[in-house]
Formats: C-alpha cells, sequence, structure tokens
C-alpha cells in the first residue's frame, strides 16, 4: 500500500526525522498509524539498505529493546541450532524477504548488487536484530517468519493506549 503524505508525517514523528527511500507501508497498526514501511534498497543518497521491512512505531521499538536486552536473541539463536524445522522455516523466512525486496528493486528499476543474497535481522543462520524480524512478521503476516512471530506474540497489544504518535493535519495557510 502507498504512503501519503499523512503517512509520511506520522512516520517522521515515530522516528523523530524526516523518513527516507520509503517505498510503501508494509503494515499499519490496528490503531491506524504505519508501523512498518517497505524501503528502497538504495536510499536517496546512494547507500545500499537491505532493510526492507523498517518497524516505524517508537512503542513496539521499545518492548523490543527490552526483549533483546532479555537475552532472547541468544534463546533463539541457540534454538535455531538445535531444532530443524525451526532452522528450516527461518531460512524460508530469509528466501521470502530476498524475493520481497527484489519486487522492490524491480518496481523502484534499481541495480544493488552490494546488498543481493542478503536479508536483515540475521537470517537465514543468526538472529541479531528483532526489530528487523517483527518488521517483517508484520508486513508479510503470520506464518512466513516464525521467530518475528513469536517476537509478536510476546509483545501484546502495543497499540491498546492508543497511537504512537498523532500528527495534526495540515491546515491551508491563512495570510
Amino acid at each position: 500500500m502507498s504512503s501519503t503524505d499523512a503517512d509520511v508525517a506520522v512516520i517522521a514523528a515515530q522516528l523523530g526525522r524526516t523518513p527516507r527511500g520509503i517505498h510503501a507501508i508494509g503494515h499499519r497498526c490496528p490503531c491506524g498509524n504505519p508501523d512498518v514501511v517497505s524501503t528502497e534498497p538504495r536510499l536517496p543518497n546512494g547507500t545500499p539498505f537491505p532493510t526492507t521491512y523498517y518497524l516505524t512505531c517508537p512503542r513496539v521499538n521499545s518492548r523490543i529493546g527490552t526483549l533483546e536486552a532479555s537475552g532472547l536473541m541468544k534463546e533463539m539463536q541457540d534454538r535455531l541450532g538445535t531444532d530443524p524445522e525451526l532452522a528450516a522455516a527461518y531460512r524460508a523466512a530469509h528466501e521470502a524477504y530476498l524475493a520481497d525486496r527484489e519486487a522492490v528493486r524491480v518496481s523502484c528499476d534499481m541495480e544493488v548488487p552490494e546488498i543481493e543474497g542478503i536479508s536483515a535481522g540475521g537470517m537465514p543462520d543468526r538472529v541479531k536484530c528483532l526489530h528487523v524480524l517483527a518488521g517483517h512478521a508484520l508486513a508479510a503476516g503470520p506464518g512466513v517468519n516464525p521467530l518475528g512471530d513469536e517476537v509478536l506474540g510476546i509483545l501484546g497489544d502495543w497499540w491498546a493506549k492508543g497511537p504512537c504518535v498523532t500528527v495534526e493535519p495540515a491546515g491551508p495557510v491563512v495570510e
């Protein structure tokens, strides 16, 4: 789903800066705000950007930061080494991520050989960023990224208190 000027204003408020390389809204929070953006694989300044799904909601980002600090990534990493079904599903998530980025790359008519074969979040063999895994799980939907789905299950209803940010619509300029 494409972004509107209002979406970009919300994302800027969420990030505390002007967003870069937005391709589309990857997911909307139940509150209505964008919470994941799909980014172009090369930022406007020319930098390759492998994070196709960028989690923008500060509330969910904070909760995920707490999970990362709790040791959850190490526990998930250990499970990848002992659970062949989980490892296979995680590898499939990596392939799905690459296919999604390729679709964005083609639609933007960009060449980005620097990140070819590289997904994000440590996939397919490591767990190094729960934010990316959760963003992928939100954008792709349940059943695509097993560890992202687990993170979302642990987070609970982060939107229950209402939108993480509100932005007043710009009205007409009165002179």
